[in-house]
């Protein structure tokens, strides 16, 4: 835990990309946030809590990614089995194939 407190963080993200570097400024809504979180001990510095941030957003993005296709499928799944969706036997498909 920081024993700290952690006052007036004005904060610039250099993010490395090709042909240089590019500044954000978050605002102070989340500057508190951003300071509320180290003062709290989840992390040591505003970089620790943006990479944190940025790892938690990478992993929500991708288990709503999971989630869609899995719901699409499901879709999918019951409307073959209601028959609105004609199927084609795969041995049917290879042989028509020349496989």
């Amino acid at each position: 835990m920081i024993n700290q407190r952690v006052t007036n963080i004005s904060l610039d993200v250099h993010l490395i990309f090709i042909g240089g570097f590019m500044n954000i400024n978050l605002g102070a809504p989340y500057e508190r946030i951003l300071s509320g979180l180290i003062e709290k001990g989840y992390a040591g510095n505003q970089t620790e809590v943006i990479r944190q941030a940025l790892v938690a957003y990478d992993r929500q993005i991708k288990e709503e990614e999971a989630f869609l296709v899995h719901k699409g499928v499901e879709i999918e799944m019951a409307e073959i089995k209601s028959g609105k969706v004609k199927t084609i036997p795969m041995a049917k498909v290879m042989k028509e194939a020349g496989l």
